[in-house]
């Protein structure tokens, strides 16, 4: 194809963390424009952020529905391929519907919807219009996470036995929902965030990074959910037991009062022979860890193909010693997703490196995840069977 992706955004106006976030990462491979945009539910907000990102004010839209119906009327040589979805959980759903109707592509952020029943809806809509999403895990974009799946998915650490990940934040430790700051404010808020606060929010990434990286999915789970912080309505912390369809054993803790942590995202896999450790802190670096053997370290960069899978080399962008970060991960979901849709509209057949980011799948077992996180955590029996 002899052109970008020409792509739309729906939120993310101009005080918004995370649209800031999905442009820098569409930007990154110069493989996407940005065309049009309806950025924010207020209107002056929404016209001044289209100035500031140079959009034509034709296509800066105050009202999401109308931005779809518009551009969905343009002559094909100017339409949208994507529409990008950066709105606050409970407004997912509406527009990325509306959006697969009309005929555009989508990434959205997660959990994907505000409940699971929608993610089902939206799955049937996906498979139906033959149409492709991206949901923005973005630690599945990291070259060394892409090379721990490669290396539990060959065996090299045989059957896989434990499983440990853990994401602790500290910037909820106290009511920054009562102190004008708006993401913690719709986050903590049941109508816009959902049934849970922090496990929704945090523990579906960890949750997704350990069924990726073991290729296991959750079978059943033990979970406890704590509000910590007094006054708050979702949850703030907790912690899940895990059993894994391949048998292996887990533990998946999550707080975000955990004062003076960032964004302290660890995981730790186990086989039979070894087993791997990765750190968001430190994620040019994996450890490997053998049963009978010193542990070896790796390192993501160019320079070491050699012993790199396919797929982390494909997600490498610099030479080894030059960090590669979040912006990084996040611009290789959206690279592999520019892939995919130009090979589709190509009439060719993309690479398994490409199509290798999260989709609607992982979306409707995200928001699995949720409900039976609530339902063991408000349950006397606890053990809960994963249900979808």
């Amino acid at each position: 194809m002899n052109r970008k992706l020409r792509m739309g955004m729906i939120g993310g106006g101009k005080d918004a963390f995370i649209g800031a976030i999905h442009r820098i990462a569409a930007n990154m491979d110069g493989l996407i424009e940005l065309k049009a945009g309806a950025l924010s539910v207020n209107p002056e907000i929404a016209v001044d952020s289209g100035k500031m990102l140079f959009l034509d004010p034709e296509r800066t839209y105050t009202d999401f529905k109308v931005m779809l119906e518009k551009e969905a009327a343009r002559p094909a040589d100017d339409r949208l391929d994507f529409v990008t979805i950066v709105t606050p959980n409970f407004a997912h759903f509406e527009p990325a519907m509306l959006a697969l109707d009309k005929g555009f592509n989508v990434v959205i952020e997660k959990p994907i919807t505000f409940t699971l029943d929608e993610a089902k809806q939206l799955k049937a809509k996906v498979e139906q219009t033959g149409l492709t999403l991206l949901l923005t895990h973005t630690y599945t974009g990291y070259p060394l996470v892409k090379q721990a799946r490669q290396m539990v998915k060959e065996g090299v650490f045989g059957k896989i036995r434990k499983v440990w990940v853990e994401y602790p934040q500290g910037w909820l430790s106290k009511m920054s929902e009562r102190e004008g700051n708006a993401q913690a404010a719709w986050r903590t808020d049941p109508k816009r965030s959902g049934k849970s606060g922090c496990m929704g929010d945090i523990g579906t990434h960890a949750a997704n990074l350990a069924e990726y990286i073991s290729g296991a999915k959750i079978e059943k789970l033990c979970a406890d959910l704590n509000i910590l912080v007094p006054g708050r309505a979702l949850d703030d912390d907790g912690g899940v037991l895990l059993r894994f369809d391949n048998g292996a054993a887990g533990v998946l803790q999550a707080s975000q009062v955990a004062a003076g942590e960032e964004n302290a995202l660890r995981i730790r896999v186990y086989g039979e022979k070894g087993g791997l450790e990765w750190a968001q802190h430190e994620p040019n670096t994996l450890l490997v860890k053998w049963l009978d053997q010193p542990t070896q370290i790796y390192r993501a960069g160019g320079n070491y193909g050699s012993y790199q899978s396919s797929y982390a080399v494909h997600n490498t962008r610099t030479p080894g010693g030059h960090p590669e970060g979040y912006l990084e991960a996040f611009g290789n979901l959206y690279r592999n997703f520019a892939l995919t849709l130009t090979a589709k509209l190509d009439g060719t057949q993309p690479s398994p490196e490409a199509l290798d980011f999260p989709s609607v799948e992982d979306g409707v077992r995200g928001m699995a995840f949720i409900d039976n996180v609530v339902k063991s955590a408000q349950s006397e029996q606890k053990w809960t069977t994963f249900e979808i």
